[in-house]
């Protein structure tokens, strides 16, 4: 291949002309707001932009603009091949302009790849997103691999060697079901949703036209216990209209981000924690003045937003416990403000006393945002949830409660672990009425 791979479905998937393409995907981004820290890969669809573009967006949107790394990794639809393909181009072209591959990192990977650059001359699944990529991030390098027949091992192995840290997005190209009716189509493409929720790496080509690069992701995000969120399921039959013809034959679209689920705070923050903790509760025995945290003493992790669980525990046994659900105030806000509510505001308990407090020990929990799953039926909930690591959000009926993931100490057993939480929540054990679940994860510590 010539040193720059050319745009090849420009004018097709997207626009040609360099200011109408820049408009489009400005119009498909929309109002920008809301980044997500904590995106670490994603997957999106590379249809036309008229049928996926807008899924595509509403991801795309959420994703921190520092990125200066991009691994890119789509399936090859015009050629065959085993293995997975990198190019000996310098740079990828779109109307938009050049973007720059990292060539280091691709020779650092000739080990795990073949150089193939005829599986990127007319590779689509690529192409379409750069001009996203080019738009909304600041400054970026390119790593593209077009993914023939890999196995997920094989797939999982070089996306961790190329994982990097805070400077590497993981780009995941695929649409979902192909050429089903409208209503066939969003029935399939719910349950591979429902897969990819709960990192089941064994979709198939009818499931998702790039499932090998799937599944290698799932495989990996599953050992490194990181959750994965559904940002948009739509079809092209949502894109073109409500007609029949529109349809009859569709193809479905899905946009999915993997999230760092533990904050992997050292020794100091996680300290820092527990004094904060401690000096809140001894602060609200014996003073009656409002708690003033000194923000410059705190490591910059805590005073970013996050949701913690406080629990007091007194010679093993429960003496309080009162948390948050999701983030909406600095992290050791968060705490402070849990931890006096714990001490003092359990309805279960009476308030702390001056004489307890000597013997109390403080567990944190640091939470992952929740995950919600499509979960039909207490079965496939059975099926879902992963013991001893996913706490649990139950909502039915207007009742809710959650279990902490330290309660599968007590409950090892899923069916009484679910029939507990249900319990707690003042719902029927083994009923079941359009339940709605969530899912996280917690950091935990003492």
């Amino acid at each position: 291949m010539n040193e720059i791979r050319r745009a090849a479905v420009a004018g097709s998937f997207y626009p040609q002309n360099k200011q109408e393409l820049y408009s489009t995907v400005d119009t498909l981004l929309g109002e920008r707001g809301g980044i997500d820290k904590s995106i670490k890969a994603i997957i999106v669809p590379h249809a036309g932009y008229i049928y996926s573009g807008s899924t595509a967006a509403e991801l795309y949107k959420l994703l921190d603009k520092n990125f200066s790394r991009v691994i890119l990794m789509g399936p090859s639809h015009h050629v065959a091949f085993k293995g997975m393909a990198t190019s000996s181009a310098k740079y990828y072209e779109t109307p938009l302009g050049l973007i720059e591959l990292d060539t280091e990192i691709i020779q650092a990977i000739s080990a795990q790849t073949v150089c193939l650059d005829r599986a990127h001359l007319n590779e689509h699944s690529l192409e379409v997103h750069l001009p996203f990529l080019q738009h909304h991030l600041n400054n970026f390098k390119l790593v593209p691999i077009v993914i023939g027949n890999a196995k997920k091992e094989e797939v999982a192995s070089l996306i961790e060697r190329l994982w990097g840290g805070q400077e590497t997005l993981i780009l995941i190209s695929s649409d979902m079901s192909h050429f089903l009716s409208f209503e066939d189509a969003k029935r399939v493409d719910q349950a591979t949703s429902a897969k990819i929720l709960s990192l089941n790496a064994s979709l198939t080509g009818e499931e998702a036209c790039g499932c090998h690069a799937i599944n290698g992701l799932l495989h990996l995000a599953k050992a490194k216990k990181y959750d994965i969120s559904q940002v948009s399921l739509t079809n092209s039959g949502d894109a073109t209209g409500d007609t029949a013809a529109n349809k009859s034959s569709v193809v479905g679209y899905g946009a999915f981000a993997l999230h760092q689920t533990s904050c992997e705070f050292s020794t100091p923050p996680r300290q820092q924690i527990i004094q904060l903790a401690r000096h809140s509760i001894l602060h609200g025995l014996t003073r009656k003045s409002s708690f003033n945290i000194e923000l410059s003493a705190y490591s910059e992790r805590l005073k970013l937003e996050g949701a913690s669980f406080i629990t007091i525990n007194i010679n093993g046994q429960l003496r309080g416990c009162i948390g948050s659900l999701e983030a909406h105030r600095p992290l050791l806000l968060d705490i402070a403000h849990n931890a006096q509510a714990a001490a003092f505001k359990d309805p279960r308990f009476p308030s702390l006393t001056i004489e307890e407090f000597q013997n109390i020990e403080i567990l944190a929990s640091i939470l992952s945002r929740p995950q919600a799953l499509g979960i039909m039926s207490f079965d496939e909930l059975l099926e879902t949830i992963r013991p001893g690591i996913d706490g649990i959000i139950l909502e039915e009926n207007g009742r809710g409660a959650t279990y902490l993931p330290s309660v599968w100490k007590q409950l090892p057993s899923a069916p009484d672990f679910i029939r507990s939480l249900r319990q707690k929540a003042g719902l029927p054990t083994d009923s079941w009425q359009n339940c709605q679940i969530q899912r996280y994860t917690t950091e935990e510590f003492s």
